[in-house]
């Protein structure tokens, strides 16, 4: 028989969870924003989430174009030094 070799994972986690996050940050930096995104999930109640959906129906933009813009002009980009 042969051996197998050892299994490995889907994705190796990462050794060092700061750096690995922060060289998604940098990669976003070296291009146009736009072109890097990352995903955010959050849970919402069915309620909640009808009445964003229907808000964006109305406003004739998708979910995600809405939230984003609501996620942008609630925490707007601040200068490199600004800690906030």
């Amino acid at each position: 028989m042969s051996d197998r070799p050892p299994r490995r994972g889907f994705a190796a986690r990462p050794a060092d969870p700061e750096q690995w996050i922060k060289a998604a940050d940098a990669s976003s930096r070296d291009g146009d924003a736009s072109d890097f995104t990352a995903r955010l999930t959050i849970d919402v109640t069915p309620e909640l989430r009808g009445r964003i959906k229907i808000a964006a129906f109305r406003r004739g933009i998708t979910v995600a174009d809405m939230l984003r813009g609501l996620l942008a002009r609630e925490f707007p980009q601040k200068s490199e030094g600004d800690p906030s």
